[in-house]
């Protein structure tokens, strides 16, 4: 029978939750962050609650990860929880949002830090706006916007695709090199800025004169959450990738709570380095913070090597989501006919090879399509959705199948997936309150979590059409 082998091990499992999360956000989203707070406490705090929440979400997530101990992830047991209909959408939204555009946007940093040493060619800004198109009540998209960054994303997709593509092995092993070197990149930027002596203490609670208040200061904390919850995504990715990992009851949850506490407690300390050698209107004004903290601390040299190291990162991240993700559209293949190809298995390398090429395809057509802030505003926003419905389903199935036996039970049930759901429900709320005003004020040209929510809902009329071509639908 041709079928995936269990041969990703509890460190390699470890390596891609410490790899998937750890990429662009926390080099690319303080900044802005910085600007929609400006307070250091409450930036720090930020990083804290988010990483929190993430956690009540993967623990939450074990519980049905080591039920349903198959590759695919959410897919699996969303047919479980909500039935086929839900199940298809949330595959579809995973292949046409969140993952490919996940995937798209780790490999955009890359790019964007190349720009660090050569720069990239782009054509002027007459050109740039010449070529776009107009959705309505969404924005407008144009393509040729940075050109040459978006060119170099295109093609690094496309070399990690087909290393994952030769096989789970050379996937698995390329992940745990460039893991290592991540924690090595983020131990020389913490260590190395908190014991310049180039900083000060003081910028911990200098906060800036323009700072927010009110109703205002809620709106920017959950919109500078959301930058956060991007930095933290890809925790759930080991979870697509179940059914090839060796005891799975055990490795699923250690690896889960190992990984994410160690990204956690990064998250942390990296932002507190920052923060020690820039005060916040720097970091607020700074287009590349971990080089500018870096060439602070270790003079010009610096920012250099911390460039090299955040797009070994990045390199890291996009490695760890193209290798997971593919699993959800080969799930969304596996018995509909009109995604049969990309549920099949290659009969050599017993990876989902297809699955692996339609994602590449459709994350090189988004990264023509938008910037890396709107592709991570418009994931994070689908993505947290399903993650919410997610940790509904723990309390569904808890009712619905009590009798069936659970390897692992989430720790501090139901308050856990209670307060999860909750916090999910405010979020998605809040984001899409805030993205539209600032489509209204001119202040955004796309209504990001809008554009989420129609890709998404594109999804049902498919779903009725796979219907009608597919009886076990």
């Amino acid at each position: 029978m041709n079928q995936f082998n269990r041969t990703i091990s509890l460190n390699t499992t470890i390596a891609i939750v410490i790899g998937g999360v750890i990429g662009s956000g926390i080099f690319m989203k303080p900044s802005l962050m910085a600007s929609q707070l400006g307070s250091p406490l409450l930036l720090l705090s930020v990083w804290l609650v988010a990483g929190m929440i993430s956690l009540f979400g993967a623990l939450s997530n074990c519980e049905l990860a080591t039920m349903f101990p198959e590759t695919g992830g959410p897919f699996v047991f969303f047919k479980k929880i909500y039935g086929n209909g839900f199940a298809f959408l949330y595959g579809w939204a995973a292949f046409a949002v969140s993952n490919t555009a996940g995937n798209a946007s780790i490999a955009y940093v890359f790019s964007e830090y190349t720009n660090y040493f050569v720069e990239l060619p782009r054509f002027s800004e007459v050109t740039e706006q010449s070529v776009h198109f107009t959705i309505p009540l969404i924005g407008t998209i144009f393509l040729l916007k940075n050109f040459g960054v978006k060119v170099l994303t295109v093609i690094i997709v496309l070399l990690l695709t087909g290393v994952n593509y030769r096989g789970v092995k050379e996937g698995g092993a390329l992940q745990r090199i460039l893991t290592a070197m991540k924690v090595v990149a983020m131990i020389l930027l913490i260590g190395g800025i908190l014991f310049s002596s180039k900083g000060s203490s003081s910028n911990i609670l200098t906060s800036s004169p323009i700072m927010s208040s009110g109703w205002a200061l809620v709106a920017s904390y959950m919109a500078a959450l959301s930058g956060a919850f991007w930095a933290y995504d890809g925790w759930n990715n080991i979870t697509f990738l179940a059914g090839e990992i060796q005891n799975p009851q055990r490795s699923i949850p250690r690896g889960l709570f190992t990984g994410l506490f160690t990204c956690v407690i990064i998250y942390a300390l990296i932002n507190l380095a920052y923060i020690y050698v820039l005060p916040i209107e720097k970091i607020s004004g700074s287009s590349f913070v971990a080089s500018d903290a870096a060439t602070i601390a270790w003079g010009s040299i610096g920012g250099s090597v911390i460039a090299l190291l955040v797009m070994l990162s990045t390199l890291g991240a996009t490695n760890a989501n193209i290798l997971a993700t593919a699993r959800t559209t080969y799930a969304l293949g596996e018995g509909n006919k009109l995604f049969a190809k990309a549920g099949q298995i290659h009969p050599k390398f017993k990876t989902p090879g297809k699955a692996l090429l339609l994602n590449a395809f459709w994350s090189s057509i988004l990264i023509f399509s938008g910037s890396f802030d709107m592709l991570t505003d418009m994931l994070v926003f689908v993505s947290w959705f399903f993650y919410g419905m997610s940790a509904l389903g723990v309390i569904i199935l808890r009712i619905k199948m009590k009798d069936v036996h659970r390897p692992y039970k989430v720790w501090g049930y139901p308050v856990v997936p209670v307060l999860f759901v909750a916090f999910v429900t405010f979020f998605l709320i809040s984001t899409l309150y805030n993205d539209i005003c600032n489509y209204k004020n001119e202040t955004s040209p796309v209504i990001n979590s809008l554009l989420g929510m129609v890709i998404t809902l594109i999804g049902l009329p498919v779903y009725y059409f796979s219907r009608k071509t597919n009886t076990s639908l």
